[in-house]
């Protein structure tokens, strides 16, 4: 597979999906969602031709949680590849097995993202070779059938991946004199505009509601970081490390904001929602968190509500 087409695999494509993220995951009544939908029954938004209803309107109508989750092109894999371009309307039996695949088929795709990201940083390529064969390893898994996608273990596969991320990290970031470390901080509506934040380790950090304004954020690691209704108008991430398309559509920029390429972030057109599980917080390597999902727009309640979460779970260390 070329660069271009591995690109192209990992933006979603939904003109190639049977809308799998509008069904498989339940949505719970919140500042995410309008409405509450039991997981396995189709959003009332859904057509018939698998598209959104209301995609240009979602988030004024209360569908934010949608606008920001990304599948990193899972849902054309699961439809076309695992499932043959068969689909769960015309073929009712395969519903199950084609939901089930859909989040392991997910977090495959987004690991295989962030290695093709490392790839790209010109500070590593002593770890090419190693971040290849990782990339090679994760492709031949996500050809797997459904059953046996289904009994992967995928947290192996990110404790197997996570240490070359970070050495890319590490290798892109060396340059810096001073390179602050918040792995896993809570830093939930914390006020840090103009702060010089070049080549922090931002891993898993909580930045819901942060301000950011002016803020620099060239060589950060924002893998996995938190950032819904962080405020970011101003702020420099040209150069910002694993920051994708939907760590963006939930945050606030505007024109002054830096923001990487569009090829870098993937520019997923952002119509699938994550699982109504709740906010997801960061594992505890700051990897991404097994549902992927970046969870609430960042209002007061979802802010309360991730704030119990960090403080339940650990964060990255």
């Amino acid at each position: 597979m070329s660069e271009d087409q591995e690109d192209r695999s990992l933006r979603a494509d939904c003109a190639n999906c049977a809308g799998l993220c509008c069904v498989a995951p339940a949505f719970a009544k919140s500042s995410d969602f309008a409405i509450d939908k039991p997981a396995g029954r189709p959003c009332p938004n859904l057509r018939a031709d698998f598209r959104c209803g209301i995609h240009a309107d979602l988030r004024e109508r209360g569908f934010g949680g949608c606008v920001v989750f990304d599948c990193f092109g899972a849902g054309q894999q699961v439809t076309q590849i695992t499932f043959g371009g068969r689909d769960w309307r015309a073929q009712p039996e395969l519903a199950g097995p084609m939901f089930a695949a859909l989040p392991v088929m997910r977090q495959l795709h987004e690991l295989l993202w962030l290695l093709t990201e490392a790839m790209r940083l010109p500070a590593a390529p002593r770890l090419h070779d190693r971040l290849r064969d990782a990339r090679a390893e994760l492709r031949r898994l996500t050809e797997l059938s459904a059953d046996e996608l289904t009994a992967l273990d995928v947290d192996a596969q990110r404790r197997r991946v996570n240490p070359l991320l970070q050495q890319a990290s590490e290798a892109a970031r060396a340059g810096l004199r001073r390179r602050p470390d918040h792995r896993g901080a809570n830093l939930i509506g914390r006020r840090l505009a103009r702060s010089d934040l070049r080549g922090a380790n931002l891993r898993g950090a909580l930045l819901i509601g942060a301000d950011l304004r002016g803020a620099d954020l060239r060589l950060a690691d924002l893998t996995g970081a938190d950032l819904r209704g962080a405020d970011l108008r101003g702020a420099d991430l040209a150069d910002a490390l694993f920051v994708t398309a939907a760590q963006l559509a939930a945050a606030r920029t505007d024109e002054t904001t830096r923001l990487p390429s569009s090829r870098r972030t993937g520019q997923s057109p952002g119509a699938a929602p994550p699982p109504a599980a709740g906010p997801a917080a960061p594992s505890p390597d700051g990897s991404p968190s097994p549902d992927g999902s970046p969870g609430p727009d960042g209002s007061p309640a979802a802010r309360t509500a991730a704030t119990r979460s960090a403080r339940r779970r650990p964060r990255g260390c």
